[in-house]
This record gives structure tokens, sequence and C-alpha cells, in this order.
């Protein structure tokens, strides 16, 4: 069986198993069940604290698993390998300090550095050949200036407004572009394969939906540079010979402006139809 670890709480948990439910897989029905078994799909789903994912799967004690790149980069296990992105739990990580006392990654020489993720912020800034004394927190990390265990702080930033309310600036280059991520032991397992195309299926399916409409038969180049579709939209005729039926995958975040665009050039009847699952 493929055994797969899933965040067991935080904020990646819940669409997490979202997105494998969709993929077509059994999850746990208590949130207290650490170990679930889908016999159907021949998979053992693992919930583990998103911390400890990238070392289970990097150890090679379980096969494939979901985190966070900030958590994999962490992490720093060498067996442990990202897969594929999966398009949710977007973060950024910046540094911050007093206002005015930074201005460059250099200025952090020999400082106080706090931060949740020691293993990433180290690894950056060993890259950057700057050396600082980093002080490993578990959270509230906008608060160690403050109270005096810091000199500036290492953090994940939305909005920034948290930052500020501790009183502190973002000032230097973004560490990371984080987000949730499939990740795969050293040796892959028999299995991980179709799980990933399904992942894949079920992103493509949110990201894009399907447009139906009519269209005059000497329009039809000029409705596919409008949309084109994946591949090339599907032409059927109708009834009367000089129209005919078209269906094509758009992005689902601009087919408002498809629709204008078809409707403006002469295409009639356009219905848009959710995709529930692919593959592509």
């Amino acid at each position: 069986m493929l055994r797969i670890a899933v965040p067991n709480k935080g904020s990646l948990a819940d669409t997490a198993a979202e997105l494998l439910a969709e993929a077509g897989y059994i999850g746990r029905r208590d949130p207290k069940d650490l170990h679930v078994i889908d016999p159907v799909n021949e998979v053992e789903f693992f919930y583990l604290r998103p911390k400890d994912i990238a070392t289970y799967v990097g150890s090679g004690a379980l096969d494939v698993g979901i985190t966070g790149r900030d958590l994999l980069l962490d992490a720093r296990m060498p067996g442990a390998r990202e897969v594929e992105a999966l398009g949710f739990g977007a973060s950024t990580f910046r540094f911050a300090g007093p206002p005015g006392r930074f201005s460059a990654l250099a200025d952090l020489e020999g400082l106080r550095v706090a931060t949740a993720y020691p293993g990433l912020v180290d690894a950056y800034l060993d890259e950057h050949g700057v050396a600082v004394d980093l002080v490993p927190l578990d959270g509230a990390v906008e608060s160690a200036v403050r109270l005096g265990v810091a000199d500036a702080v290492a953090d994940v930033v939305s909005t920034g407004t948290t930052l500020r309310q501790a009183g502190l600036e973002i000032f230097g280059p973004v560490l990371l572009q984080s987000e949730a991520v499939l990740i795969g032991s050293p040796t892959e397992a028999e299995g991980a394969e179709t799980l990933l195309r399904r992942l894949r299926g079920v992103m493509v399916a949110r990201r894009y939906v399907m447009v139906d409409y009519d269209l005059p038969v000497s329009l039809v180049d000029q409705a596919a540079d409008i949309a084109g579709g994946i591949e090339s939209p599907t032409i059927s005729p109708l009834r009367d010979p000089s129209w005919v039926a078209v269906r094509v995958m758009v992005e689902r975040r601009r087919v408002n402006q498809i629709m204008d665009a078809l409707y403006a050039i002469g295409a009639r009847a356009i219905l848009v139809t959710a995709i529930h699952n692919a593959r592509l």
C-alpha cells in the first residue's frame, strides 16, 4: 500500500483533506484518527504534525506527504523532495525589525534573529554569507524584539499588519514564497504516480471550466483566437449547416471576459459548466 502523510491540524489540514477527497480517496471521519486505511485505492493515511511530515517522508518511513514548502526546507531532510506544488496555503517569508534600523540583509551580521523556522532561515543566511545568532521560537515571533530576546525576526507575512502592530518594519529580500506541496521519499513507491495524476486532475478542475456556445461557421477562427482551449476547441455540426457548436476549456478566472469577447463576435447560447475532475 502507498503510505501517505497528511497534516493532522493547522492551516493546511482541511484543504489537504478536501483535495484528497476530490481525488477519490477515503479520509478520516473522526479528527482524532491518526491512521486510516483506504483498501479500495490501496493507500494508508498517517495524520501527523505538519512539521514532522518531511522527516517521516525523507527517512523513507512514509512514501509521500503533503506539507508546506517552508516546512520541507526547514526540516533539511536530504531524502525529502518536492514533487508538485498544490496551489493552496500560500505564504511569504520576510525579515522584520525596528523601523529605520535595518535596510539590507547584511545589517543582520552578528545580531540575534528570532524565527520559528531555524533550519530554513539558517540555510538562507548561509547562502548569502550572513552570520547571525538564531533564536528558535515555537510561535509569537513578532514579540521577540519587544521582549528583548532578538534584534530582528524572520516570519510568515501576509499583509504585514501583525508585524506593524508589534512595532516592526519589513526589510530586505523575500526569503521564500511557500505553498502546500506534495513531497516524495528517496525511492518512488508504487501508486505514487497514480496519486500525483489524481491530484493534478483535481487542480485542473479547480482552475478551469467548460464553455459551450453556438457560432456561425465563418467565425470559428476568430473564436479560437479568443479561447483556444488546452489543445484545440471541439467543433460539432448543427442542423443549420451555417452554424456549429463549440466546446472549450478556459481558465475560471478569465471566463467572464472570454464570454464577453465571444458574444461580441457573434457567439450565442454561451453556457459555463464546472469541471469536477480531469485527466489531461
